[in-house]
């Protein structure tokens, strides 16, 4: 067998394996990133995340409260050193 033919075999080969790839895989010829496991910690789903509590109102003393509180631990030291 010449060289030239077997050339044209392995060229005919070729063609017909290309034409075999096209017809298996149309899109692409390589793995899309979609079909591809995801790596890592899940993402948090919006739907699974429970609804934000408002914060509660942050409750201011009054300064008659304050003299009182401030009061109450003068005689609380008071008796103890006593």
């Amino acid at each position: 067998m010449a060289l030239k033919d077997i050339l044209s075999l392995i060229d005919a080969e070729i063609d017909r394996l290309q034409q075999a790839k096209k017809l298996l895989a149309p899109e692409s010829t390589s793995i899309a990133p979609a079909t591809l496991p995801a790596r890592g910690r899940p993402k948090k789903s919006v739907e699974a995340t429970p609804p934000a509590v408002p914060a509660k109102k942050k409750r201011n003393l009054s300064p008659e409260g304050r003299a009182r509180i401030a009061e109450a631990v003068k005689r609380r030291w008071a008796a103890q050193k006593a």
